[in-house]
């Protein structure tokens, strides 16, 4: 389990130090941090306690990283979004019982229509990590890994402010670390706001 900890933060460390290199002096830009964005709602997973539910109420904060001066440096000029993203997050669980999760993500966004669109749909997806205080059958350890998958978009009412709106899957795994290792599988409803520099 630490090793892999180490791992993901050493490829999420290097990541982040390769999108803060001059690689960005092209446009102009000290840094590839493109915006913030800040994500709620509400996720709900079937448990093998068929009485209960596990319930959840997120509050995603991610750090949106520009990839395409990267990408454009293998001679690919996309239209449209295309963003890493570190999202630490932390979240309410309702159900079964008062409980929290803290962790966070290392997610992938690309864009369906060109960057200048008001309505921007995209497509995300990424893995991350997870401390749950909540004990379930499904789970022999506390610390799991999370993997995403989902569609959403945005919404610009002004300039560099979007409204966000976002479905997502979550898959939470400690990858055969322990047994029992069934998983939970969430369904998530995000809403939120973006904000570019």
């Amino acid at each position: 389990m630490k090793r892999r900890l180490k791992i993901l933060l050493f490829v999420s460390v290097g990541f982040l130090f390769l999108l803060n290199t001059p690689i960005y002096a092209d446009e102009g830009k000290k840094s590839a941090l493109k915006g913030i964005e800040v994500l709620t709602g509400f996720g709900k997973a079937n448990l093998q306690d068929k009485e209960h539910h596990y319930q959840v109420y997120p509050l995603f904060v991610g750090f949106n990283f520009n990839l395409k001066p990267l990408v454009k440096k293998t001679g690919v000029n996309y239209p449209g979004l295309m963003e890493f993203i570190l999202e630490p997050f932390v979240s309410y669980v309702a159900e079964p019982n008062s409980n929290a999760e803290l962790g966070t993500n290392l997610l992938f966004k690309i864009g369906i229509l060109p960057e200048t669109s008001k309505f921007q749909p995209y497509l995300k997806g990424g893995i991350g990590v997870v401390y749950m205080t909540q004990h379930t059958r499904e789970q022999g350890t506390q610390f799991n890994f999370n993997e995403y998958a989902g569609a959403g978009a945005h919404y610009f009412f002004k300039k560099n402010i979007a409204l966000t709106a976002e479905y997502r899957y979550r898959h939470i795994s400690n990858a055969d670390i322990d047994k029992p290792n069934s998983g939970i599988d969430t369904h998530m409803g995000l809403i939120g706001l973006s904000y570019l520099f």
